[in-house]
């Protein structure tokens, strides 16, 4: 088994969703509390959730499923934030500072990806 927190992807992603919930979910009006919140929380604590359950598996190829799992929920909350943004609940700013992070991770998952699959 594998201890996912030695995995620089996990510590990044961990650190990506503590910023989510900590600074871009409490933007978010009460409305959306049921709606693009809940969906942008889901969204990204899937992302380190992912890399751990995969880190559980016995085979590289599991291990690869599970990280493509994580890289799609990335994709997902990069599009919940790009909404954020339109919508105004969160500024261009803050939503460079997120797309950044998620940019970050997305690479990182991919190149650990490569990796396994080679």
């Amino acid at each position: 088994m594998r201890d996912y927190k030695k995995y620089e992807v996990w510590k990044k992603a961990h650190e990506l969703n503590m910023f989510i919930y900590l600074t871009v979910l409490p933007k978010f009006p009460k409305s959306e509390q049921y709606d693009l919140m809940s969906q942008t929380k889901r969204a990204s604590y899937s992302i380190p959730l992912n890399i751990v359950e995969g880190c559980g598996r016995n085979t590289e190829r599991d291990f690869a499923h599970f990280l493509d799992q994580s890289l799609g929920s990335a994709h997902e909350l990069e599009y919940c934030c790009l909404m954020c943004k339109d919508l105004s609940y969160i500024t261009e700013d803050l939503f460079q500072q997120t797309n950044k992070s998620i940019n970050e991770v997305k690479a990182m998952l991919i190149g650990l990806i490569k990796i396994l699959r080679k």
